[in-house]
């Protein structure tokens, strides 16, 4: 049984990351910008997959996620998206890590790279992919 609401709360989730990482961008503070961003789209991810089949996997992995999302679905965009962009992807998936943990600074050009990535994703979503 699909969790509308918590559905719909990883979708505000999201939206909220995403708009945050936005900010933050336009203040210069690329890192929590990319961990923002590498938040937004982990939440999208898991609101798409709780839609198709009621659950997802507990696991921070963009690469693990799109795998099973692609799976489950049987979308061939999704899997298209995926390998077209997996290294963004690695770069997000990166992000998570380095903004917590390490000394890691990202530079403009690629957090501006992470915005279109999950700006995209966010736009696949709205455009028939719910």
């Amino acid at each position: 049984m699909v969790r509308r609401s918590e559905a719909e709360f990883l979708l505000r989730r999201a939206k909220g990351f995403l708009d945050t990482a936005k900010h933050l961008m336009e203040k210069g503070v690329y890192d929590l910008a990319a961990f923002n961003l590498e938040q937004a789209l982990q939440l999208m991810l898991k609101y798409k997959l709780l839609l198709e089949v009621g659950d997802y996997p507990r696991t921070h992995s963009l690469r693990r996620l799109f795998r099973v999302l692609a799976e489950v679905t049987g979308d061939q965009a999704i899997e298209r998206f995926f390998k077209d962009n997996i290294d963004v992807i690695g770069n997000l998936e990166s992000a998570y890590i380095a903004a917590r943990y390490l000394p890691v600074e990202f530079e403009e050009e690629e957090v501006k790279h992470m915005l279109q990535l999950v700006e995209k994703f966010a736009k696949f979503l709205e455009e028939g992919g719910e």
